[in-house]
């Protein structure tokens, strides 16, 4: 996330980058002259949020303001199909917002052009201060590249033309849809079918291998390994599909095309459906005007939806990278059946020391996540973020949501990297323990019956003998049968008891 440029305030403890410059220029808006920064691209009423907002040293994040911005570059594209503006105008606002889009393709410029976009999260609860900061910079830089000055709203006003047939409440909510979905599209359902290929990978490989299960943390009767880990491959594919569903929320609802309070006003019947379609053909992803404006506008059910999604993935990736970390435990007073990968030292004290650091990262994301979604709950709740006509928490949600998928799919990709595809099985551990356990009883159970095969356990623990050991010594079953019931792979199969299992 960038760095904010902010002006320097004695009585303000919010630490700061540096100013864009130190040079000034006055720029004019609707409230009246304000001195602006002599290089930043932004005008009056963006240094205005500025000063206005100095809260948390967080901006927009760029992946919203690159969605912002193209969608600019579509609602001028269709003002251009409806003759809604001249063609000359139009031209200069796609050949601004191409230019800005093409800086964020490359990580350092990406880095340079969001210091021109400044304004801190906590914000307007609209959204309204980073749609005038787009329509700004967009309008300087037409300007730029018309050889007028910064400032000059020639050839381009921020309101008249960049921001024609639109409002920031319904650009702001349509652009942190567009940059969420766009993000979910290319980030994380490849993360997430990247590591689910590499459980399913180990899945295969170990499916021979007989180990013992746990329920409770307790010993339980016996499983494959490639059976444990088919359950974490099934998760990693089912939070693939959930993923999809969270995209679909966010690009099936879009509020563009409602402007003020969802009638419409100031825009063309048509201009909602046509900008979607711009979208949908820039993205590739199926961007649907919403059914109804005011639903759209005055709620964000679609995005809480969307981080509900984005929560139980990570739920799931919480689930697999605590198992894993259980599992490896040790090496010599846990668990140990698997080896994972040494990352780093895991002491400043205990020399070789090795720890499941990757594990750990993953569970803190997925508590991240948890948080995110709490947030972003609230800001939809009504009476907090959902008022009447507009939701006013639109900044805050729109962070939090962007933030869940970013960290969802460098976790999933990481996890996948840097664990899951080094990880080893200790085979003669994992299968070593299959014999010892006493829940290898279960299957005499249809044989000799339960409370004769609980009996089996209780005493088997109490003599140090194996369930094998005790039944042979007391000659509770044949030799014969008793070899059939306490196969252990038979036990791993559907409707598996030994005989005939499986």
């Amino acid at each position: 996330m960038s760095t904010v440029a902010m002006p320097k305030k004695k009585s303000s403890k919010i630490r700061r980058s540096a100013p864009i410059a130190e040079a000034t220029r006055t720029e004019t808006d609707s409230m009246g002259a304000m001195e602006v920064p002599g290089d930043a691209l932004y005008g009056a009423t963006t240094q205005r949020a500025v000063l206005n907002f100095p809260v948390s040293g967080r901006t927009v994040p760029a992946a919203q303001i690159e969605a912002h911005i193209l969608l600019k570059r579509a609602c001028a594209d269709v003002n251009l199909d409806l003759h809604e503006l001249p063609r000359d105008k139009v031209k200069a606002v796609i050949e601004a917002a191409d230019q800005l889009l093409a800086r964020f393709k490359d990580p350092a410029a990406r880095a340079a052009t969001m210091r021109h976009f400044p304004i801190d999260v906590f914000q307007t609860g609209s959204g309204t201060s980073t749609n005038m900061n787009v329509n700004e910079v967009i309008a300087n830089v037409a300007a730029q590249r018309a050889g007028k000055p910064i400032g000059a709203k020639d050839p381009l006003h921020p309101n008249d033309h960049v921001n024609y047939g639109q409002s920031s409440n319904d650009t702001f909510p349509s652009s942190m849809q567009i940059a969420g979905a766009i993000l979910i599209q290319s980030s994380l359902i490849p993360a997430l079918k990247a590591l689910a290929a590499g459980l399913w990978a180990k899945s295969k490989a170990w499916d021979r291998f007989v180990k013992i299960g746990r329920t409770h943390l307790m010993d339980a009767t016996p499983i494959r390994v490639g059976q444990e880990f088919s359950g974490y491959a099934a998760a990693a594919d089912l939070a693939v599909e959930r993923a999809r569903k969270g995209l679909i929320a966010l690009a099936s609802n879009m509020p563009i095309g409602g402007t003020a309070v969802g009638t419409g006003i100031n825009t063309h019947v048509k201009f909602g459906r046509l900008v979607c379609a711009k979208l949908e053909k820039a993205t590739g992803i199926p961007f649907r005007e919403s059914k109804n404006h005011f639903e759209a506008q005055s709620t964000r059910d679609c995005v809480v939806e969307a981080s509900g999604h984005l929560k139980t993935i990570a739920v799931s990736l919480s689930k697999i990278a605590n198992d894993i970390r259980w599992l490896g435990s040790g090496p010599r007073t846990g668990i140990f059946e698997l080896t994972l990968p040494a990352t780093q030292p895991g002491s400043s004290i205990m020399p070789g020391k090795v720890n499941p650091v990757i594990c750990e990262s993953v569970m803190m994301v997925a508590c991240q996540v948890v948080a995110n979604d709490v947030a972003i709950t609230m800001g939809g709740f009504g009476g907090i973020g959902s008022l009447l006509e507009l939701n006013v928490a639109m900044p805050l949600i729109a962070e939090r949501l962007i933030e869940s998928i970013e960290i969802l799919a460098n976790a999933s990709a990481m996890f996948q990297a840097r664990c899951i595809e080094e990880l080893q099985l200790n085979e003669a551990i994992a299968t070593g323990t299959v014999e010892k356990s006493l829940m290898m009883c279960t299957s005499l159970a249809p044989a000799i019956g339960y409370d004769n095969a609980a009996k089996v356990a209780k005493e088997a623990f109490k003599t140090g003998e194996t369930v094998r050991e005790y039944v042979t010594r007391n000659k509770l079953v044949e030799p014969k049968q008793l070899a059939k019931l306490l196969d252990a792979t038979s036990m791993t199969k559907p409707g598996g008891k030994g005989p005939g299992g499986g």
